[in-house]
């Protein structure tokens, strides 16, 4: 039944229902009556990640628990860099470095699929999306969950559509909070990279009272990290593509300068600490005329977060109330060099033949006029976000009679976020200013620009005047807001020979929102050039929001106990019916088969269907300008297919290229199946041994994606297809790329998980080892083209930029203790690709992380850690498609050897 009126009906009388009972109770909680011995054995059950069912035996489904020692041993203070080290994460955003796109966000990419193809929930409910970058995000950013609050994290390595809704195709990473908590827990932190930098300070506190049956429990988190600057590491220094034409004196083109002794056609140049306004102080530009735009970036950036974390837990007679309240603030920048080259007369500039702005006696202007300077007395481009997240929730769990169990949840919460680009330049103004604040001949009404016009002089450094004119400060705002509400049941409904029939059930509606008003200056159109308002990138504002219900349904059915070869065998069902606003509804299923042969081994089984809808970023974003780093297959000139109307003398002269994205109102939800097959080996003559080994295949079909600048530019010059969406100019100059999101492409992957771990205990201490790998034996990219053929590339063993897809990940750690002693030493392996550049294959050799710690418990609530991350000061391998920046900031780690120590003291 496709009938939007009856399931909200449905899913509101329900959760009305639940909420009515709940708060009909006695409302003293110490009123609560004793369980009986029923519901006592239901309390006993639980329910675990990959099943709603509630159970006194693990599912039996493929998840690794990294639980709080996990993640206090790694030293990190996100996350995102502890998921991101386990085999099965591909690359992610968690750097935040210059030439990356996390603007601060922290993302996990589960089976290289994606970070929106991996569902994100916090003790089994959603979790608002992320926002902070030129718009808000269509995934979860890890950073506004706040790691006091975090007891363990389970990671679902399995396609779960049908037990929890879209995006989980990749998998699902549940967040487990502490549910109730009595004393008070203080943390203090402090870590510093062995240049020096990356100064890291972290605080958290936790407290937990109880008020008779009730509790209270209140965290605080604060976390502060520093940047890193590329010229601090060497691999980061110098652009291995090269440096950028141009220097902060300015190169000049212009054909009316040909009277100049020193003119050649590569313009004119002064050098430093001349006096600009002497013609005898310039000469003719050589190719050593260059500037490095990437100095003084960062490879890392800041980063800031405060949190406050509110919880109220009170039982009722056979009821029990959950109220959660959070304040999540996030602090983040990204810094890049002064505002590049945008001064061309083909963008409508020119420099009047006033000799306030000019030396030379001549107009510069034309097609063939160009300057190509960096504006350093403006200082470095810095782009801020301030990302404030609330939330707010209500739930309820309790019984309904003897054996059957129900909790209903309902949260609110948004992700509120400003984008700051400080030391930007207002083009309108320089180029007013240029013109020596003659506004002669201009159309639009300029009196605003004009009435504190400054002549500006590009000749000689900018004056502080200059300055103050022609520099601007962009404001865009953007918010993501979710509205959730669910309510599940469970129990069993018959009894066969080999044991109970066991279903969960439920209804759950969501709706999510987002708007992005970007600043209304940066997207105006220009008025005194031709080219943009701002050197800001411009775009169009984005609003949109959608709504589904859904109900679900689950069973477990025993096929056979205690039989020869076969102490379990079990079959598991789901399906999930969801019916969204945007495009209609879908069901999606899944079946299981669990087979434990002995109390040692167990064998498991899953097929299952998976969808993924369009977010409502790539439904309705607005149009954007922003820019790409691309080599230009047609740069000199070619015989290529696409390139035929090149002029041989253009030559590509940045890296950089503006590139046009927004979203597609058209799109089609992403489907997929997932199977996979494993074992689980725990023998009982080893002790304290444990062997999982497990093999997945994912297909996505119709699959959201955009081609990418790079492939477009190949695609068209190799084959002369897709030319359509590049613009370029009259000589071949790249002008723009289009490049939006399509249902054109599937992916394919497949590989092979194993985790094997070790417990003992010797008179030397106890020992805990766990050997983690996972092996891609298949990532093809199937991309369909203009003339509908398929292009199919297969990425197993490839890099690309930011991103790579190593055929063999693994993490192998040692724990061991004695007394009040602790230590742990791990080794974190990424194995090696190979990139292509201009044509020609590069190696990248295997990386291994070293890491160790030490810790000391005093006895008295006192605990001291001291650790080293990245022992031998491994750095990221050179990467040629990484350009500018040199590495893959999504895989590697540019830190460096990094130190740090902790004391926790609890009372």
């Amino acid at each position: 039944m496709n009938n939007p009126i009856f399931m909200k009906t449905l899913v509101a009388s329900s959760i009305t229902l639940a909420l009515s009972a709940a708060l009909s109770a006695p409302a003293q909680a110490q009123e609560q009556t004793e369980p009986t011995a029923e519901q006592t054995q239901v309390q006993e059950k639980i329910t675990v990640t990959g099943s709603r069912i509630a159970r006194r035996e693990e599912s039996g489904a493929p998840v690794q628990v990294v639980d709080q020692e996990d993640l206090e041993i790694r030293g990190a203070l996100s996350l995102g860099e502890v998921l991101q080290e386990l085999p099965s994460v591909g690359a992610s955003l968690n750097g935040n470095g210059s030439a990356g796109t996390s603007h601060g966000s922290s993302t996990i990419n589960l089976r290289n699929l994606g970070e929106n193809r991996a569902l994100v929930l916090v003790n089994g409910n959603r979790w608002v999306n992320g926002a902070g970058t030129r718009g808000f995000r269509d995934f979860v950013d890890l950073n506004t969950i706040p790691s006091a609050i975090v007891k363990s994290v389970e990671v679902l390595q399995d396609g779960a559509t049908a037990i929890y809704g879209a995006d989980a195709i990749a998998g699902v990473v549940n967040i487990q909070t502490y549910k109730d908590y009595v004393g008070t827990q203080a943390k203090a932190y402090y870590g510093q990279a062995s240049e020096g930098d990356r100064e890291s300070v972290n605080f958290d506190f936790l407290h937990g009272s109880d008020f008779g049956a009730n509790n209270l429990m209140i965290a605080i988190s604060y976390t502060d990290q520093q940047p890193i600057y590329s010229q601090d590491r060497a691999l980061t220094r110098v652009p291995m593509n090269g440096l950028t034409t141009g220097t902060t004196e300015g190169i000049f083109l212009e054909s009316d300068l040909a009277y100049l002794p020193y003119y050649e056609n590569g313009g004119i140049t002064r050098d430093p600490n001349t006096d600009g306004s002497n013609p005898d102080n310039w000469r003719a530009a050589t190719s050593s005329d260059e500037y490095n735009r990437w100095d003084n970036n960062y490879v890392v950036g800041p980063l800031e977060r405060s949190a406050v974390y509110a919880q109220w837990v009170q039982p009722f007679q056979d009821v029990t109330m959950r109220i959660e309240a959070l304040y999540n603030n996030r602090k983040s920048d990204q810094q890049f060099s002064p505002a590049p080259p945008v001064i061309r007369g083909s963008r409508g500039f020119m420099i009047a033949n006033d000799a306030r702005v000019n030396p030379f006696g001549v107009e510069f202007s034309g097609s063939d006029f160009r300057v190509l300077n960096f504006f350093d007395e403006v200082g470095p481009r810095v782009n801020s976000q301030d990302v404030d997240t609330m939330r707010f929730g209500i739930g309820f769990d309790g019984y309904l009679g003897a054996t059957w169990s129900w909790d209903a949840f309902a949260s609110y919460a948004s992700n509120e976020a400003t984008f700051v680009s400080n030391n930007q330049l207002d083009l309108d103004r320089l180029a007013l200013g240029l013109r020596a604040c003659d506004t002669t001949g201009i159309a639009a009404d300029v009196s605003d620009l004009a009435a504190n016009c400054t002549p500006v002089n590009l000749f000689n450094p900018l004056t502080a005047d200059m300055v103050d004119y022609i520099r601007f400060q962009g404001r865009d705002q953007n918010e993501s807001k979710q509205t959730h509400a669910r309510i599940n049941f469970s129990g069993p409904v018959a009894e066969l020979d080999a044991g109970e029939i066991l279903v969960a059930t439920g209804l759950e509606y969501r709706k999510e929102q987002g708007v992005d008003n970007p600043d209304a200056r940066i997207s105006a159109d220009p008025r005194v050039n031709s080219y943009r308002a701002t050197t800001s990138s411009p775009r169009e504002g984005t609003r949109g929001e959608y709504d589904l219900y859904e109900a679900y349904a689950e069973a477990t059915i025993p096929l056979l106990t205690n039989a020869a070869l076969a102490k379990d065998l079990e079959l598991n069902l789901a399906a999930r019916f969801s019916d969204y606003s945007t495009f209609g509804s879908t069901t999606n299923t899944k079946v299981g088969v669990l087979w434990r042969v002995n109390d040692d081994l167990m064998f498991r089984s899953n097929w299952a269907e998976g969808f993924r809808a369009p977010s409502i970023l790539e439904l309705f974003e607005g149009q954007r300008a922003t820019f790409a780093p691309v080599i230009d297959p047609c740069s000199g000139g070619s015989n290529l297919p696409g390139c035929q109307g090149v002029a041989s003398s253009y030559v590509q002269t940045d890296s950089l290229q503006p590139v046009t994205v927004g979203g597609n109102p058209d799109l089609q939800p992403e489907t997929s199946d997932n199977f996979n097959i494993g074992m689980v080996w725990s023998p009982a003559a080893i002790e304290g041994f444990s062997l999982s080994l497990d093999y997945y295949d994912i297909e996505v079909s119709d699959t959201i994606s955009t081609f990418g600048a790079q492939n477009l530019l190949d695609l068209c010059a190799n084959t002369g297809r897709n030319c359509g969406v590049i613009t370029r100019n009259s000589n071949g100059e790249l002008v723009n790329i289009v490049d939006g999101p399509v249902n054109l492409n599937r992916t394919a992957t497949s590989g092979v998980d194993l985790l094997a771990s070790y417990r003992f205990d010797n008179h030397y201490g106890r020992f805990d080892m766990t050997l983690n790998m996972s092996y891609l034996s298949e990532f093809e990219q199937a991309s369909t083209l203009a003339d509908g053929s398929e292009n199919v590339e297969d990425l197993v063993g490839i890099a690309r930029s930011r991103e790579a897809f190593p055929e063999l990940r693994s993490n192998f750690q040692v724990q061991w203790q004695r007394d009040d002693w602790s230590a742990t030493y791990s080794a974190r392996h990424i194995g090696d690709t190979t990139e292509t550049y201009k044509g020609e294959d590069y190696h990248i050799g295997t990386v291994v992380y070293h890491s160790a710690s030490a810790g000391y418990d005093f006895g008295n609530g006192l605990r001291a850690k001291f650790g080293v991350n990245n022992i031998g000061d491994k750095q990221p391998p050179a990467s040629r498609t990484n350009l500018n920046i040199n590495f893959d900031i999504n895989t590697y780690n540019a830190i460096g050897r990094f130190y740090y120590t902790q004391l926790t003291y609890n009372f």
